[in-house]
């Protein structure tokens, strides 16, 4: 039997459909694998601060310690921005899938190696050199990661669903803390907290070699973006996409940063400062520190594909308001709830809190691509989204720890949340409206 016309047409256009769907599954997996690579790596060393501060810095009081390491993970974050300006224009101008394939082969390798760095008792204040230097190479790799898979993902997926498939960026980065933390938390409940504490540690910073080549390897199986292909089909590439950024998008910079306060200090507040002001503020054990960060982080990713689909629906306006309004009101209650002393309670408050940046960022990241056309799209995020994390994101371990010191304030940290996320607040209110819109070329 013959088909007609029509029936070969509709046949080639569901093919086709299929086709397009299976390539789109397929960028999201390698995407966000490679950014759970990414992020196990980078989230580690604010998992173990305080035993990484007993092992490199030479002082007595924990205290001092965690301070101390806490520091050379905000050291990290100065080289973000280097690293957002060289992966952002290298991005502009030779292509998405090459950049990613870079920065997770460097990040994997520097969080090995510090696996295998002797301590301060051993080599003295080389130790603590070795470990700024490899802080180093990871801040860097990791300025070229975020913006750039979200950029990946943002020019493949479907204009009406860019908010759900972008989000999904941030549910791989929630489960690789979840899987980081929960793996410190079995080893720490097998091996012993004395165990843990001597050589245990470096057990999941050895783990990211294998991880960071299966991230490789499926990165480098990957077509290039259909946006950036297009545009630089036409010769529409730009020679100094940096320049350009900065002279003709300066307004989609500005936005863009004020975005990102809140998610960044959201983030490293529940990811990284957390686990530490749990055990040596609140008195649990580290044990119990770790149990509660990882099912908080666990209940993050799974709320952040709904507030994605959400901002496809909604906007994305509606959903960034909400997350920061939420932390304006309730971080400081929410503190207070940790302060009882249950489990219970502590689960509760950082699912209250994960809320927020669940509701943030499932609008956040389409909304920071749809900002720039195609030819500056990555140095301009980068360049954005790497300032804000540098200088908001970076210090708020640090500063959180040097408020609870200068103020005696077992809640002081909520004010520096609260303050960033005001700021957001502000931004998104003199922003405009994308969800549903093409990608401006």
């Amino acid at each position: 039997m013959v088909n007609s016309p029509h029936q070969s047409l509709d046949g080639s256009a569901a093919v086709s459909e299929m086709t397009s769907v299976r390539k789109l599954r397929k960028v999201l997996l390698a995407t966000g694998i490679g950014h759970f690579v990414e992020w196990f790596d980078f989230g580690l060393y604010g998992t173990l601060a305080a035993i990484i501060g007993l092992h490199f810095f030479h002082a007595e009081d924990p205290a001092v310690a965690l301070l101390s390491s806490f520091a050379v993970f905000g050291a990290g974050f100065i080289m973000r921005p280097l690293g957002g300006l060289w992966f952002g224009s290298l991005g502009d101008r030779i292509g998405r899938r090459r950049v990613l394939a870079t920065v997770i082969l460097l990040t994997s390798g520097a969080t090995f190696v510090m696996g295998l760095l002797p301590g301060y008792s051993q080599i003295g204040i080389t130790a603590t050199v070795l470990l700024v230097i490899t802080r180093l190479v990871q801040g860097f790799a990791a300025g070229g990661e975020s913006s750039g898979a979200t950029i990946f993902l943002a020019e493949y997926a479907p204009t009406e669903r860019r908010g759900y498939f972008t989000c999904w960026i941030d549910n791989f980065g929630f489960m690789a803390f979840v899987a980081g933390s929960g793996l410190v938390f079995l080893l720490t409940a097998t091996l012993g907290e004395a165990n843990m504490n001597a050589w245990g540690w470096r057990i999941p910073f050895l783990i990211a070699g294998p991880l960071g080549l299966v991230g490789l390897y499926l990165r480098t199986h990957l077509e290039e973006s259909p946006e950036f292909s297009e545009v630089a089909r036409k010769g529409g590439t730009e020679a100094a996409p940096l320049r350009t950024a900065v002279t003709s998008a300066w307004g989609a910079l500005l936005f863009c940063t004020g975005f990102v306060v809140i998610k960044a200090v959201g983030h490293w507040i529940l990811q990284t400062f957390m686990p530490s002001y749990l055990a040596t503020e609140m008195h649990y054990s580290r044990l119990d520190a770790y149990a509660i960060t990882t099912l908080g982080l666990f209940a993050i990713a799974v709320m952040v594909p709904f507030m994605g689909h959400l901002s496809d629906k909604l906007g994305r306006k509606p959903l960034m308001l909400a997350g920061c309004a939420g932390f304006i009101l309730f971080t400081y209650p929410a503190l207070m709830l940790m302060a009882r002393g249950d489990m219970l309670s502590a689960v509760a408050a950082m699912i209250v809190l994960g809320t927020f940046i669940a509701a943030f960022d499932g609008a956040c990241n389409a909304a920071m691509a749809e900002l720039f056309p195609t030819s500056v799209r990555y140095g301009g995020m980068s360049i954005a989204y790497n300032v804000a994390v540098a200088f908001f994101g970076g210090i708020t371990p640090w500063f959180s720890a040097w408020l609870l010191t200068a103020t005696g304030n077992p809640f002081s940290p909520a004010f520096y949340v609260m303050g960033a996320a005001l700021i957001t607040f502000l931004t998104i209110l003199r922003a405009r409206e994308t969800a549903g819109k093409p990608l401006r070329r």
